[in-house]
C-alpha cells in the first residue's frame, strides 16, 4: 500500500475515503458528502473532542468533503487544501448559495441590517466567503446585503474571482495580530497560516503546513553569501517556522517571541533563533 500523509488523505483503519481504494487499508470506504462551513472560523481538531490540538482552522465558506459524523462531530477534509481533520458538526451547512465575495480585509463585523450603529452580530475574517444578495447605503456607507438578512461593509468584500497582486502586501495588513498556534485567520494565526492565508488572497493556493511550504512550495535556492540574494517575497524555513522577505533585510512572521505578527531583521532572527534553539535556516524558498 502507498504511504500517505494522514494530514492531506482521510484514512483511519475503520474508515477511509472511496478515492484511496486500492491504497489504503480499511474496514469500509466512503464518499464525501459536500459541505460548507457556516461560522466564522472552525478550529480542526487532531481527535473528535474538544480538548483535542488545533492543526488548522477553516474559514466561513470553505467547502468540504464530510466522511463521518458522531456525536457532535465530523470527520472532514477541505477541498482548498485537502486538510483532514475533526471539526463540530454545527458548524457545517449545505452548498445551496455559491459565495459570490471575500473578505479582504483583516476583519469585519457582520451588521444585523444596513446601519454600522445597530449592535454588531458577529465577526468574520480575512478570506472568508458570503454570498451577497444586494446592497444597501445608510448614511453614505455601502454595504453588502447577505441572505439572512445581515450586512457587511461594501468596501471590505471583494469578488472571489478578484485577488491581491501582492501576496507580501497582504501579509503587512496582518501585523500586529496575534500569534496562534494552529491559527488561520485574522483573529489569530501562525507562521505558516500567515503564508496560506496571504497567497490565498492573491490567488494562490498552498499547503498549510511549514514542512509541507519547505518540501514543494515554489524553487529552492541559496541566499548567497551574507543572505545577499533575498528578495521582496522569498520565504526562509526553520525546523517547524517560516518567514516571508519583505525586503532584503527584513521579514515578517508569525512569531512566537513576540506573539504576534512582527516584522524582524532576517539577521537578528538568524541570530535569535540560533542562541535559542541552537539552529539556523534549514532552507530558502522563492514562491
Amino acid at each position: 500500500m502507498t504511504i500517505h500523509d494522514v494530514r492531506l488523505h482521510a484514512f483511519r483503519t475503520d474508515l477511509a475515503d472511496v478515492r484511496l481504494k486500492g491504497e489504503v487499508e480499511a474496514e469500509r470506504f466512503v464518499a464525501g458528502r459536500p459541505a460548507r462551513i457556516s461560522v466564522a472560523v472552525a478550529d480542526v481538531r487532531k481527535a473528535p473532542k474538544p480538548d483535542s490540538g488545533v492543526n488548522t482552522q477553516f474559514l466561513r465558506g470553505d467547502d468540504l468533503l464530510v466522511f463521518e459524523e458522531a456525536d457532535g462531530w465530523a470527520w472532514v477534509q477541505a477541498v482548498r487544501d485537502s486538510y483532514v481533520g475533526y471539526v463540530e458538526t454545527r458548524e457545517l451547512g449545505g452548498r445551496d448559495a455559491a459565495p459570490t465575495h471575500v473578505v479582504r480585509v483583516p476583519r469585519t463585523f457582520v451588521y444585523p441590517g444596513a446601519d454600522l450603529r445597530f449592535p454588531r452580530a458577529g465577526a468574520l475574517s480575512m478570506g472568508s466567503a458570503v454570498t451577497v444578495v444586494g446592497g444597501a447605503e445608510t448614511r453614505g456607507t455601502q454595504y453588502a446585503l447577505l441572505p439572512s438578512g445581515e450586512a457587511v461593509i461594501a468596501a471590505h468584500l471583494r469578488p472571489v474571482e478578484a485577488h491581491a497582486d501582492d501576496y507580501v502586501a497582504v501579509a503587512e495588513t496582518l501585523l500586529g495580530t496575534p500569534y496562534l498556534w494552529g491559527g488561520a485567520s485574522g483573529f489569530g494565526i501562525d507562521c505558516s497560516g500567515l503564508v496560506q492565508l496571504s497567497m490565498r488572497m492573491a490567488g494562490r493556493d498552498v499547503l498549510r503546513d511549514s514542512d509541507m511550504q519547505a518540501a514543494g512550495l515554489g524553487e529552492a535556492f541559496e541566499p548567497g553569501p551574507d543572505f545577499s540574494g533575498m528578495r521582496r517575497g522569498d520565504l526562509v524555513f526553520w525546523k517547524g517556522h517560516v518567514a516571508i522577505m519583505t525586503g532584503e533585510r527584513d521579514m515578517i512572521h508569525a512569531s512566537g517571541h513576540t506573539m504576534l505578527v512582527s516584522r524582524e531583521g532576517l539577521k537578528e532572527a538568524v541570530d535569535r533563533i540560533g542562541y535559542l534553539y541552537g539552529g539556523g535556516p534549514t532552507g530558502f524558498r522563492r514562491p
